[in-house]
């Protein structure tokens, strides 16, 4: 019976983390477009539904209904598999993300985190390292030089801001001594909730920061699908659905990205005053607050990732590469040597 209820709550879990990820990614799409009209002093999506909220499933129906193209000298089967592999790498990530505490419910401690591996950041690198196959694949397989360049650029950039995010992350390692997601964020709730990561590291943060904008191919490093250059870049060819899931997993990215920038440096599911609500109001609201705020700190990422894509403008490639390899890089190793000297001296 403990397994058999294991794999009840671990399904439901699931169940519910990918059902909030759609749905949070789906509405970024309105967020945005909301965003936007207020940076431009226009009002936005606001035919569909009261205030527009409706726009998101107008806009997958419009996918869900228009003519899915394949060109005819493309690679049918890697052309299919492309956008549902982008897709499915930018849910993965979720996976070890703690979104509270545990609730008790039946008399049983139940972990809201569909998995606790002690290798949690290192799991996230290697899946977001997978992400750029998808691009790569779709770009490839479209037998388009435009969607083929934007594969390219997308390969060679990710490539390039995955050091640094590593680099950023090993500093952070140092801090805590643990890989866990679980741990790390258990560990901020010191101080009454206001140990946060981002006191001890705040060059690492705003490194990981702007290698999630470059992982994420959101602007200023959106090179990879640079409409004034590459028509699409590597979804040019792509249509329907197809395209809806390229653009779709670049939402999900943003949002899981924003998550765990939240569980890393600011805390996760802690906040001021956490661990006195604990004595003074059930055990299970508390960790329901935890989780409210834990989603408040990322749609707050969210916003800025809308709020940069609307006000800088895109880098030109190689001002790309030069910030990646020669600004990022030694910052990052600077960052850790200076940490390190840090934590030597106070381990003695």
């Amino acid at each position: 019976m403990g397994l058999e209820a294991l794999l009840i709550e671990k399904t439901i879990i699931v169940v519910i983390v990918f059902i909030v990820t759609l749905t949070i990614a789906a509405y970024s799409t309105y967020g945005e477009r909301k965003v936007a009209a207020f940076i431009q002093d226009r009002i936005g999506p606001n035919k569909a539904g009261p205030f527009g909220l409706m726009q998101p499933l107008a806009d997958g129906m419009k996918m869900l209904m228009k003519e899915d193209f394949v060109p005819q000298q493309a690679n049918k089967f890697l052309f299919h598999i492309a956008p549902g592999l982008s897709m499915l790498t930018a849910l993965m990530v979720s996976a070890v993300i703690p979104w509270g505490k545990t609730l008790m419910i039946g008399g049983r401690s139940i972990s809201v985190q569909v998995t606790d591996i002690n290798i949690g950041i290192l799991y996230v690198l290697s899946v977001v390292s997978l992400g750029v196959y998808g691009i790569m694949i779709g770009g490839w397989a479209s037998n388009n030089k435009y969607s083929l360049m934007g594969a390219l650029r997308a390969s060679s950039q990710m490539i390039s801001y995955e050091l640094p995010m590593g680099l950023s992350l090993i500093a952070l390692l140092m801090v805590t001594g643990t890989m866990s997601f679980n741990e790390i964020a258990a560990q901020q709730s010191g101080w009454n909730g206001m140990q946060w990561n981002i006191v001890y590291q705040p060059i690492g943060f705003v490194l990981f920061l702007v290698c999630a904008f470059a992982e994420a191919n959101r602007t200023p490093f959106d090179l990879p699908e640079c409409e004034a250059e590459l028509v699409g870049g590597y979804h040019t060819e792509y249509s329907s659905m197809k395209l809806g899931f390229f653009l779709f997993a670049e939402y999900a990215h943003m949002f899981v990205s924003s998550a765990i920038i939240s569980t890393l440096y600011f805390g996760g599911y802690n906040f001021p005053g956490i661990n006195t609500l604990y004595h003074i109001l059930p055990h299970n609201i508390v960790t329901l607050i935890g989780i409210g705020v834990l989603m408040i700190k990322t749609l707050f990422f969210i916003f800025l990732f809308m709020w940069v894509r609307w006000t800088i403008p895109r880098f030109r490639y190689d001002q790309l590469m030069n910030l990646g390899w020669k600004r990022m890089v030694p910052i990052a190793i600077v960052n850790i040597i200076i940490t390190a000297g840090v934590v030597l001296l106070f381990d003695k």
